[in-house]
């Protein structure tokens, strides 16, 4: 499974560049954040392949930076050792599509649309997703939508979904602050569902950090299972910003 969610990953979330070197596959984010700038082995990894790694995030003036699944557990000692830390365990939830289509939606709750409207820009930006990360979205080649989210005949939050191989993605999930606890999570969710359905779908993912108490309350509450989980190890120390 480790392999087939990564290749989804990719193609929901793609970075702007990716190049073989040795048994690293390097990934060019161009701002993107860790997901699109993360280099992960596919094979085994001596510490010279580490150093020829580094060297190549550093041309492309990119930190350090490792993804690790399941599996590299010989290169994260190694990394380990070599000083670098772990950063942002995530889970992978997923259900069956049809498992959130069971409820109609509520009428003017969620949108379904792409391109992004402004106010979808606007609440991104409020939560941190920039320019760099729209950069993202835009890259995605396969099936996908933007959410806009309503409450109170207000906006209220945004997301993305793209589609890969009948896997629906979500990510970028943003629920104004004004707005949370109101249940909009769960539409949401159930809306990208609906859209997966549509666009031939049979199974619903997210992606969400260990550290989102939230977030993975709201996906056990909807009855998603972990299908998988990464971290990155990251070297800090001696690095020049990005």
């Amino acid at each position: 499974m480790t392999d087939s969610w990564s290749d989804i990953v990719d193609a929901t979330w793609p970075a702007a560049r990716y190049q073989r070197l040795g048994p690293f596959k390097l990934r060019q984010g161009q701002g993107g954040g860790s997901r699109v700038s993360a280099a992960n082995a596919q094979g085994l990894v001596t510490n010279d392949d580490i150093n020829t790694a580094e060297a190549a995030m550093q041309a492309m003036g990119q930190k350090h930076i490792f993804c690790l699944w399941p599996g590299d557990e010989r290169l994260d000692d190694q990394l380990k050792n070599r000083g670098y830390q772990i950063l942002d365990p995530v889970n992978i939830y997923t259900c069956p599509v049809d498992h959130l289509t069971d409820l109609p939606l509520p009428p003017v709750t969620v949108f379904t649309t792409w391109e992004p409207l402004s106010i979808m820009r606007e609440i991104w930006a409020q939560g941190g997703i920039g320019p760099q990360r729209l950069a993202v979205m835009e890259r995605v080649q396969g099936p996908k939508t933007g959410l806009l989210i309503r409450h109170q005949d207000h906006p209220a939050g945004t997301g993305f979904v793209a589609m890969h191989d009948g896997v629906a993605v979500v990510h970028a999930l943003e629920i104004l602050p004004t707005h949370r606890r109101q249940g909009l999570g769960q539409w949401a969710m159930r809306a990208a569902a609906f859209w997966a359905r549509d666009n031939g779908a049979h199974t619903l993912g997210v992606i969400c950090t260990k550290a989102n108490a939230g977030a993975n309350g709201l996906y056990r509450t909807l009855g998603m299972e972990i299908a998988g989980e990464y971290h990155y190890r990251q070297l800090v120390q001696g690095e020049s910003p990005t």
